[in-house]
């Protein structure tokens, strides 16, 4: 096909604008802004990197007839929630993509989902992730009743992670809302994001793993305190935690975890004690009071689970 007859095609496709968060990794974040532009998507793409507390490379500006970056710096909050909405606000596409700086589309990530929302009324759609931890990778694909908003308040649904994410941008700026930047560090603000998101309406899914995720390479990985907060403040922003006592232990049990990993012992036993009442079979629970008591270090545990595509 000739340039001139694939104009047509690319000016009937919605535009997709992409927000690449980023602080300082210029390396990944290069080869998740070249994966965000070799897509196979015959519309246009524009991507706006963020930079967020970190000085801006302008050599990474582009502008082609179908793709483009440009980059430009935080404006509001510091922080991941606070450069994803300004990279939000930046734009003008009718469907908004996240990707984070440490992980990578495959080619036609894009194409796919575009082709779902069109044919649809969902107001968001996830595709699956590829976990890639060491030398392991380990696929892993949400369903349609996953991201189902009493699914996601119980379990998490870490399979539709942020960097699977497109979204219209006028449920963006309606019903769903911008990023929460008041959550402690950003920690949990995708899981903030898609809970709202699931209560405003539906979300489709691609069932295929198209992103590749580095596991493991989260600036949040193992800042504790901040964990502790973000969950404290998650399970008083949304009550529905409360109302279901599994999802409630899920919680606690992660706070239980990283309290032990703070070395708070009494504290770390005391909220696996409340994680317990609510949902005895909650794993977490036992993770936690083993690290308290000096049987195993939260690092080790860490890396288990990440080796298996999880985390803790």
């Amino acid at each position: 096909m000739s340039a001139e007859e694939a104009q047509p095609i690319a000016d009937s496709l919605p535009l997709v604008d992409v927000v690449i968060a980023t602080h300082n990794r210029p390396q990944l974040l290069r080869a998740a802004l070249d994966a965000a532009l070799a897509q196979s998507y015959r519309g246009r793409i524009a991507v706006t990197v963020v930079f967020d507390r970190s000085e801006p490379d302008h050599s990474l500006e582009l502008q082609t007839a179908d793709r483009s970056v440009r980059v430009i710096t935080n404006q509001r909050t510091a922080g991941l929630a606070g450069a994803r909405n300004s990279g939000i606000q930046a734009g003008s596409g009718d469907l908004v993509a996240f990707c984070d700086d440490d992980d990578q589309w495959l080619p036609t990530k894009i194409e796919k989902q575009v082709e779902v929302m069109q044919s649809s009324s969902a107001l968001t759609c996830v595709t699956g992730i590829i976990v890639e931890y060491e030398d392991r990778r380990v696929s892993r694909v949400p369903t349609s009743e996953s991201v189902q908003f009493g699914a996601l308040v119980r379990n998490r649904t870490m399979e539709a992670h942020p960097s699977t994410v497109l979204v219209r941008r006028r449920a963006l700026l309606g019903p769903i809302g911008l990023v929460d930047e008041e959550i402690p560090g950003s920690y949990g603000e995708d899981f903030d994001w898609i809970l709202r998101a699931a209560q405003s309406g539906s979300i489709a899914v691609v069932e295929e793993p198209l992103v590749r995720v580095r596991w493991g390479q989260s600036l949040f990985s193992q800042k504790w305190q901040t964990i502790v907060d973000a969950i404290d403040y998650g399970i008083a922003k949304h009550p529905a935690f409360s109302v279901d006592r599994r999802a409630l232990g899920r919680l606690l049990g992660r706070r239980s975890f990283a309290l032990a990993a703070l070395g708070r012992r009494r504290e770390a036993l005391i909220s696996a004690q409340r994680s317990f009442r609510c949902w005895p079979g909650e794993r977490r629970i036992y993770l936690a009071i083993a690290v308290a008591l000096g049987l195993v270090s939260s690092e080790r545990l860490m890396r288990i689970a990440h080796r298996r595509g999880h985390g803790i």
